[in-house]
């Protein structure tokens, strides 16, 4: 068995599974994960014999989880995912591979297996990253923007009678500040990913995942796949293909 554990910049979400077919758990806030909570995440699951770690997170709760991994499970092997500049069919185009984000990556690697065509791959997570990837697996670059709950953070800092809510309303033009700033903000995303996509192929595929991807799907001109597990999805096929 393998355990698959995706650390982003606001939750770990995590699986286990047997070659490509995986079952996520319930993910867990980085803000309470600590060595109790971890293992009582994990507690009822069987030993694994490889663990697969995707991180984008501090290295403090890196460190945490990886010691703590050695420590529940101490024969398993334990693989850390990094960004290259090939594999799995694709073509990293950063000059510097190591320097694209590792779950844009595997998201990607996860992508190009399953459709085996051109793509576009939106997260819309903390930051809303966009990547593109021709028919021929080669990445033709990305875009990184705030997500929908760092841009309505960064108006109530910035801004002095701006508040921060996370409440939701009916798309349209708003006549008060809430409504506002949440329709501005998904606009903001939208328009972002509607841009992208303006100079592509009108067959390129479409996926979102992240934690704010159904809500953004929902108001994008073209229609999307929702997959909230690219990144875990990645990451076992990484252990299944590895020599």
């Amino acid at each position: 068995m393998n355990l698959l554990i995706d650390m982003g910049n606001t939750r770990l979400k995590w699986a286990i599974g047997n070659g490509l077919d995986i079952s996520v758990g319930l993910p867990v806030c980085n803000a309470d994960i600590d060595r109790d909570s971890l293992f009582q995440l994990w507690q009822a699951i069987d030993p694994p014999n490889q663990l697969a770690i995707s991180c984008v997170s501090a290295n403090q709760l890196f460190g945490l989880v990886l010691s703590v991994a050695k420590e529940f499970w101490p024969t398993a092997n334990i693989v850390i995912a990094k960004s290259e500049a090939s594999g799995f069919g694709l073509i990293n185009s950063y000059q510097n591979p190591e320097k694209l984000g590792v779950d844009r990556w595997l998201g990607m690697i996860a992508s190009y297996h399953r459709h085996q065509k051109a793509f576009c791959i939106v997260d819309c997570g903390t930051a809303i990253t966009v990547d593109v990837v021709d028919n021929f697996g080669k990445h033709l670059g990305g875009l990184i923007s705030p997500g929908l709950t760092l841009m309505k953070e960064s108006l109530a800092k910035g801004a002095e009678n701006l508040s921060l809510s996370q409440a939701t309303y009916p798309f349209s033009l708003a006549n008060f500040t809430d409504a506002a700033i949440h329709n501005g903000t998904l606009s903001a995303a939208c328009g972002l990913i509607e841009l992208a996509l303006k100079n592509q192929p009108d067959n390129l595929q479409l996926l979102l995942t992240g934690g704010d991807a159904e809500t953004i799907a929902a108001h994008l001109s073209k229609s999307a796949i929702v997959d909230p597990d690219l990144v875990l999805r990645g990451l076992a096929l990484m252990l299944f293909e590895q020599p």
